[in-house]
């Protein structure tokens, strides 16, 4: 989808292929949420352009960036049951079944972002100045917008959650033009889900993981 391309391209944000709230602890840790979206892309991008030669010699090197810089700020397992949402009722799937799903709905997004990031060329993301968050909320949305020189700006929202116990913050979603991406992947595999059961269905995004690196197709103007 055009818009979740030029998306990723432009965070994260990566976000949506996701961690588990466990992964966080080797990694620093931010309650104010703002300041972990700054942080992010900033470590993001600056990677990525430092590691250009290598990049161009091996796209598999943009996995291992998006692994080690996006997926510990993803909340994997929220997305990973949302997308999952009514297709099976979870309390009655066992946890190794989920904890499989979740495991290969996180390497398919990695892959997924990965190939995103190819199209990377230095476009400049504008993220809104950080404000106070009341201590009772638990989800926030963060607004930036995308800025590509000679295109029109793209607005795109992330949606973070408050984890309990620790009061920080990770992404579960993104909104790109009112489009989320957790929205389209219930959409693509709820039915599957229904129709093969969820072990089979991770079994086919553990498939598609192991592609090799590439840019998305570019959709012809009709």
């Amino acid at each position: 989808m055009k818009l979740f391309a030029t998306l990723a391209s432009a965070l994260l944000l990566a976000t949506a292929g996701f961690s588990t709230q466990a992964n966080t602890a080797a990694v620093p840790t931010y309650d104010d949420p703002y300041k972990m979206m700054e942080v992010l892309a900033d470590k993001t991008f600056q990677r990525i352009a430092a590691d250009q030669p290598k990049i161009k010699q091996n796209a598999e090197v943009l996995r291992t960036i998006v692994s080690e810089e996006l997926v510990p700020y993803i909340d994997s397992r929220y997305a990973a049951g949302y997308v999952i949402g009514q297709s099976v009722k979870l309390n009655t799937v066992p946890k190794e079944d989920f904890n499989t799903f979740v495991t290969a709905f996180q390497n398919y997004m990695v892959g997924t972002y990965a190939g995103v990031f190819t199209q990377y060329t230095n476009q400049k993301v504008i993220i809104e100045p950080g404000q106070p968050v009341d201590k009772q909320r638990k989800i926030i949305t963060i607004k930036t917008r995308v800025i590509d020189p000679g295109k029109p700006d793209i607005k795109i929202e992330f949606k973070l959650r408050r984890m309990k116990d620790t009061n920080t913050w990770l992404v579960y979603d993104m909104v790109a033009e009112g489009i989320s991406l957790l929205d389209s992947k219930r959409s693509e595999l709820g039915s599957l889900i229904r129709q093969q059961g969820l072990l089979s269905v991770a079994a086919l995004l553990e498939e598609k993981a192991k592609a090799p690196i590439k840019a998305p197709e570019k959709k012809k103007d009709a």
